[in-house]
């Protein structure tokens, strides 16, 4: 669909003649915006709910910037993950408004407020050492329209922190829980509330926890029922996921 299509289906809307949904439904599949390097997909967010994000992993910083300025033109908000302060400076250099989160190793430029999700997502780490992932995850969610409470070093290495915020987690809609080395707390937490958990491995740990491998097992083999898992590190998924729950 070229330009004059989308224009004469705009005006077609405007006079009444063809309903919105309709609109929706011919919009979702429009042509991606080629770069040569990069595709960027400006509709995934009527197809999916969400837009597309940047990964940054593996890219130049002149890659970054070139993509995100793209993006910023569309319109909608801008998320860049797994990011450098190199990569932040060369992004605003062309988008001034872009925000550097710099433990959550993210880029992001709000242009348009979100939808409200329906709670809280709380999202929980079990040490200082994985805030990084968890700090990805409330920035993520953010992002994404909703109310985030980030509760930290609650390790179940000293279960009594984590008993002291009993309130705050039973009160959230969904959780995000984060922890390395033999990545117990998501078990932990599962017992103690009756929302659906999202467990994060990270690969925190000794030698034996295999980059986050041994947290990852123990999370898929949790007792909790309402715990699912997450790759290792991906805070971003779990919030994509959780931000999708919290606007059911």
């Amino acid at each position: 669909m070229d330009r004059s299509q989308i224009e004469t289906l705009l005006n077609e809307v405007r006079q009444g003649n063809t309903p919105v949904s309709e609109a929706l439904d011919r919009l979702r599949d429009l042509p991606f915006e080629d770069l040569g390097f990069a595709k960027l997909d400006h509709h995934r967010a009527l197809r999916t709910g969400m837009p597309e994000v940047i990964f940054a992993a593996g890219k130049t910083a002149a890659q970054v910037a070139a993509i995100f300025a793209r993006m910023a033109k569309a319109g909608g908000n801008v998320l860049a993950t797994r990011t450098t302060r190199e990569m932040f400076e060369a992004v605003v250099a062309v988008e001034s408004r872009a925000e550097f989160h710099e433990t959550a190793r993210a880029i992001t430029l709000t242009q348009t407020p979100g939808i409200p999700g329906k709670g809280t997502i709380a999202v929980v780490c079990a040490g200082t050492s994985d805030l990084s992932v968890a700090e990805e995850a409330v920035v993520t969610a953010r992002l994404m329209g909703n109310t985030v409470e980030l509760i930290a070093d609650v390790g179940v290495a000293g279960i009594h922190r984590l008993l002291a915020q009993k309130s705050s987690l039973q009160s959230a809609r969904v959780l995000i829980v984060c922890a390395g080395m033999e990545g117990a707390l998501p078990t932990v937490v599962g017992g103690l509330v009756n929302a659906p958990v999202l467990a994060v491995p990270t690969s925190v740990g000794y030698g034996a926890s295999f980059g986050g491998v041994a947290a990852l097992l123990g999370m898929l083999n949790t007792c909790s029922p309402n715990v699912s898992v997450v790759n290792i590190d991906n805070g971003f998924g779990a919030a994509c996921i959780a931000s999708l729950i919290n606007h059911l």
